[in-house]
This record gives structure tokens, sequence and C-alpha cells, in this order.
């Protein structure tokens, strides 16, 4: 299978998570977006009937919203009864690295809210150890250099996320530093500790909001971890 069919799979199977009458914490990136199609299509056919969304992204809000899906904002809930979203790296733990689509302090911010985290991913991001796929930081912009200098010091290389030539700026109007060389294999104490750091808005670490469940997409089927 293709790992869009892979993606495809999964965003399906996180269909069972959904409760009627629920809002459902969304997240943000490709995986995700298969998701969102599968929810759309089994609204239509009156298979599932949901209250709304909270969404942590301008750009899963817009997609949502395409499909006449009601969004409603963080502050504006309590809880939620499930999060779907990706990851970039998920360990056996259920801790994770995201961020690469750059939404990850919106991402932690709709978990929190939420009683269940559901990972939707391909058999590809999972890993043993954290640390491979660039880790993700939202930045300060006029902290970037110091916290630069700081995964430095732990043996990383921090440069700048760019698009079109210039910084990409986050939903939230900061910058995102891409982190390389870490080998994270303490992820609730390396995120407590990032997270202390003057500057840093959020560390893509996710581990005190780690997953439930992971569903894999699998070339053999839909693999279910829960954690």
């Amino acid at each position: 299978m293709t790992q869009d069919e892979l993606k495809t799979q999964v965003g399906l199977a996180a269909l069972q998570y959904v409760q009627n009458g629920e809002i459902v914490g969304v997240g943000t990136g490709s995986t995700v977006n298969k998701f969102i199609d599968a929810l759309a299509s089994a609204i239509a056919a009156g298979q599932i009937k949901i209250a709304g969304t909270v969404s942590s992204s301008v750009a899963s809000t817009e997609k949502l919203k395409g499909h006449g899906i009601p969004v409603f904002e963080a502050n504006d809930v309590t809880r939620l009864g499930v999060y779907i979203d990706g990851a970039d790296e998920i360990d056996g733990d259920g801790y994770m690295v995201k961020g690469g689509g750059a939404a990850l302090t919106r991402e932690k911010i709709v978990a929190s809210l939420a009683d269940k985290f559901v990972c939707i991913a391909d058999e590809s991001k999972l890993v043993k150890t954290l640390g491979a796929f660039p880790l993700p930081v939202e930045v300060i912009p006029m902290a970037a250099d110091h916290i630069q200098r700081r995964f430095a010091a732990k043996g990383g290389t921090a440069t700048i996320r760019m698009k079109d030539g210039v910084p990409l700026i986050t939903d939230n109007g900061q910058h995102i530093l891409d982190v390389t060389g870490l080998s994270i294999k303490e992820p609730l104490a390396f995120e407590l500790g990032v997270n202390q750091w003057a500057g840093v808005v959020t560390v893509g670490v996710f581990a005190q909001q780690k997953a439930s469940v992971c569903l894999l997409g699998t070339s053999t089927g839909v693999r279910v971890l829960e954690f």
C-alpha cells in the first residue's frame, strides 16, 4: 500500500472513537485531512452526528468548514471526548514528536481538553527513541538565537524554519526552530525542561499530552496500540 492509502486507512479507522453528540478535537496535517474527509462522509451518510469540532489550525478549520462541519473556539468548550491527530514520531509508550505542520502549540491546547488522544499514523512513524525527526520548537523570534545556543549545548543543531525565503510565521505569529541531532530518551523530563527556557512557546515533544491510542497503518491493516 502507498503511504497515502495507509493514511486513508487510519483516517477511516479513527471514526470508531467519535461519539454521537460530542464535540471532536481535530488536529492538523495530511493524515488528519483523511480523517476529516472520512468524518464528513460519515456525517453526510447519517452514520455519525456530532455537535461540532475544535480545530488546532487555520488550515484544518478551513477544511472542516468547507465540509459544512461546525468549528468552535477552544475557549468555548470545557472538554472534548476525543482528540484525533497525527504524529511525526511516536514511541512504544505513546510519547510523540509533533509540529511538522507548525501547529504544535494549538495541538497541545486542544489535546489538553480531550479525555482521549487518538494518534493516527502510518507504520513509518513508530520509533524506538524520539529524535530522528527534526524536533519543532515554536519560539518568540527575539529569543531564537538564545534558544539555538541552548540546544547546541545539548548536542542539537537548531535552524529557523523557512518558507518562501523568509522565516515561517505560525498561526500564533511566532517562528519555528527545527532541531536535529537529538536522542530523546526521557521525553517527559525533556519536555518539562525545554518548556522552561525563556522564549520557548512550545516544544514539539508530546509527553504530558501523550497518545492514549495509536492507530498505525500497515500493509496488513490497522494496528492498534494502547498506552
